[in-house]
């Protein structure tokens, strides 16, 4: 599928293999330091990691299981912690 192709592929980032398939917290530093690291990202670390979890979540969220869709969306809250960003309310 394309959205594979894209994570593997990304131009904006280098992704760890399998990133999304870790623990929250794996996910939220892997995608802080490919986003730190890479050169050629458009906009600000945190926004192109966030985008890029955005991304996975919203493609391939038909086919997640209930308890990866979590993992997901707690890996976004570590995501903001590690950056020094607001966490959303619940």
């Amino acid at each position: 599928r394309w959205s594979r192709r894209v994570t593997e592929t990304s131009h904006a980032l280098d992704l760890e293999h399998r990133i999304f398939s870790g623990t929250p917290v794996e996910i939220a530093r892997s995608l802080k330091r490919s986003a730190e690291r890479s050169r050629r990202r458009k906009s600000s670390p945190f926004q192109s990691a966030m985008s890029m979890l955005t991304f996975y979540e919203n493609r391939a969220g038909g086919n997640l299981r209930a308890s990866r869709k979590r993992a997901i969306g707690k890996a976004k809250e570590e995501l903001r912690k590690l950056f020094g960003r607001p966490t959303k309310p619940a």
